[in-house]
């Protein structure tokens, strides 16, 4: 599930900087530098494809801007696999995986909290929600109505 993102891949001159152009905008027009993962902070594109090239240890420092992603190459490593991260940024299911049983998922939800509701002396059930002061009000006011 998702929506791969298409990228082009291309090396500068020098080898060690490496740019992608996507086809989708990743930090409006802001410019954005991570250098180490603690920078790459929240869940927004830029720092999530620069927290996982960091993750990689083939890259020293990210430069985002829109939607061109310069990644700094670390001494001696190369850019294969990068362009998988950033083509699978919003790739959320991916060929064989296995969904959750609807077992696993009801064993992470929280059983409901019962809550036994008071009784009143007259054996109604008093809603918990309701102050003990306002079901007396109503009670005095019915009985001023009815005259008993």
């Amino acid at each position: 599930m998702g929506q791969p993102v298409a990228v082009e891949e291309k090396t500068s001159a020098l080898g060690r900087m490496v740019r992608f152009e996507t086809n989708r905008s990743l930090t409006g027009q802001g410019h954005e530098n991570f250098v180490s993962v603690e920078s790459c902070q929240g869940t927004r594109p830029s720092a999530v494809i620069s927290r996982r090239f960091l993750e990689s240890g083939q890259v020293i420092s990210v430069h985002v801007f829109s939607n061109i992603v310069t990644a700094q190459l670390a001494p001696g490593a190369t850019q294969a696999g990068l362009t998988d991260i950033v083509r699978d940024l919003y790739q959320y299911w991916k060929p064989g995986m296995e969904p959750p049983s609807i077992e696993s998922l009801m064993a992470q939800v929280e059983a409901p909290v019962v809550d036994t509701a008071p009784v009143a002396a007259g054996g109604e059930i008093l809603d918990p929600r309701v102050p003990a002061h306002l079901f007396q009000r109503s009670k005095d006011a019915r009985a001023r109505l009815t005259g008993s």
